[in-house]
């Protein structure tokens, strides 16, 4: 696959080495339509809703009863807003919560529904109003695919084999139990994971002790009524290539994707920082932080592919994104972080790097959908924001299921310190890591339309961008752009529309050689481009 960045660096103060002081910085970019071949899944745009601070409740469900205006107790607002981001799939109910649920307690009357103390996440009360037919509903209302996680944690193969049967069987006991519960339909349910975090919340089991147990349940699990299970394996922590190894090893072809978590996070001791109120240095650290995940997913790959050369086994990263500090004022253990443009440019690295292994890696799911860490929505009571990374989500809807077009990038760069580096530790290990000036992507829709996205992460200099599309001719070119004054700027409950998207007009095609055009890219923007392709 073709994708090459060549930069230049010289001496920068402080954390970081690297950038010349010039008024703009050039790149280029040659984009290759005719050697498209890999389709980027739909599914990488994923999301996830776990029982946790006000994700589901207030963020997605009020009840019936609510003042909120809500469609059989889905917030109006809210649905409206995901319904524009084309939502693949959602996956529920955990996280580190999943294996602490037991399934039964979420079905039938809500006034009988018994509680439970929420002990994974602050201590709350969880009153179980959310439950299987409230999930897989919403999955309806949002048309998207669910994503269950099983309770291999604290549950049993009986529990999670009755759980399949109830949501998919069109007869036999469980389909009648769902039937007195209002629900006569099986729901379609494609994705389950069996287990989650196995490593730590979900059992802190060995991998060799998990292999064991993922083989027993994934055995029970079975295909009812023409439902057709995709088995996904909880897999690694970040930089645990062990953990891969062995179930790769030992699970093999049983599963059809395999889990792999990584977060942009300062650590997991002390303080992980401010979600708004950060240096030019924390900012450039989180961007290098953030494109670390590639060289991880590049090792787990190349595990999974020397046992599965065919690459019938998804890589999926089914939670992913910033983890800042939790908001001052907010419930200790409920997550509540604000949104800035600094995480928008998480959102948007992340989603490129994905693309280009779009061979191996079949679904991604950011944390979470609203409320928690780097999410889509916020909401207050009967308000609603949208946060920069809703509106990089937004951007780039063209690229679902779209075929990835590959490309060569020359552009600036500078190197972050790498905060894992110890000396003489590991080989693999360096002292930086590389943060392009530039990040890229680019796409073939159905519809014979290109897309290309680009994000300056420069928070100085604007950027001059020349785009060769390698003998093929743009018609015309249109743009969406996502930018704001300072990086740490964030919409609020009182200022919603401090930073969203807005029309872009800086992208224009050469008129004596069509097959190239030339963009300016403000300081730390974010912009797709819809190029119409001639004949």
């Amino acid at each position: 696959m073709k994708h090459f960045i060549s930069a230049s660096a010289l001496l920068f103060a402080g954390l970081l080495v690297g950038l010349p002081a010039a008024a703009q910085r050039e790149a280029t970019l040659t984009i290759h339509p005719s050697q498209g071949e890999n389709i980027i899944s739909r599914n990488i745009y994923g999301q996830f809703a776990e029982h946790l601070g006000t994700c589901i409740y207030g963020g997605l469900w009020v009840g019936e009863d609510s003042p909120i205006a809500n469609t059989r107790g889905y917030r109006n607002d809210v649905v409206g807003a995901l319904k524009e981001l084309h939502i693949p799939v959602l996956r529920w109910p955990g996280g580190c919560f999943a294996d602490d649920y037991h399934w039964e307690d979420g079905i039938g009357p809500r006034s009988q529904r018994p509680q439970k103390v929420n002990s994974t996440w602050g201590g709350t009360v969880e009153d179980n109003s959310f439950g299987t037919h409230e999930f897989l509903n919403l999955c309806e209302l949002l048309e998207c695919e669910p994503y269950v996680s099983m309770n291999i944690g604290s549950g049993t193969v009986r529990e999670t084999a009755d759980w399949v049967e109830y949501m998919t069987a069109d007869n036999g006991p469980q389909a009648e139990r769902r039937a007195r519960n209002g629900r006569k339909e099986p729901w379609k349910v494609k994705f389950i994971g069996v287990g989650n975090e196995a490593w730590g919340c979900g059992g802190n089991m060995t991998p060799q002790y998990y292999s064991d147990e993922y083989r027993r349940y994934a055995t029970y699990c079975h295909d009812f009524s023409g439902n057709h299970l995709f088995k996904i394996a909880s897999g690694a922590s970040d930089y645990d290539y062990e953990w891969t190894e062995t179930l790769m090893k030992n699970v093999g072809n049983r599963a059809n994707g395999l889990s792999l978590h990584y977060y942009t996070v300062l650590g997991w001791n002390g303080s992980k920082g401010n979600a708004t109120r950060f240096t030019d240095d924390d900012y450039y650290w989180c961007l290098g932080k953030c494109l670390g995940i590639e060289p991880v997913i590049q090792r787990h790959i190349g595990i999974m592919d020397r046992y599965d050369p065919k690459k019938r086994i998804g890589l999926m990263v089914d939670e992913w994104g910033t983890w800042w500090d939790e908001e001052d004022g907010t419930i200790p253990g409920h997550l509540f972080q604000q949104n800035t443009m600094r995480d928008a440019f998480v959102a948007a690295l992340s989603l490129n790097v994905f693309h280009k292994y779009t061979d191996r890696i079949q679904m991604t799911n950011i944390a979470q959908i609203a409320n928690v860490l780097q999410s889509m929505i916020l909401t207050q009571g009967d308000k609603m924001v949208l946060t920069p990374t809703y509106y990089v989500f937004k951007m780039y809807v063209p690229h679902q299921d779209a075929t990835f077009l590959p490309f060569d990038l020359k552009c600036d760069q500078m190197d972050v310190r790498n905060e894992r580096f110890t000396p003489g530790r590991s080989q693999d290990e360096e002292p930086f890591r590389h943060l392009p000036m530039l990040s890229a992507t680019a796409s073939r829709s159905a519809d014979g339309f290109i897309h290309v996205s680009l994000a300056n992460v420069d928070l100085k200099q604007k950027q001059t961008v020349t785009i060769s599309l390698d003998g093929t001719k743009a018609e015309s070119v249109t743009g969406t752009i996502l930018t704001s004054t300072n990086i740490a700027d964030h919409n609020t409950f009182d200022r919603p529309q401090t930073v969203h998207e807005a029309p872009f007009t800086d992208a224009k095609i050469d008129k004596k050689d069509k097959t190239k055009l030339v963009v300016t890219l403000p300081a730390k923007s974010i912009v797709t481009l819809k190029l119409k392709i001639g004949n």
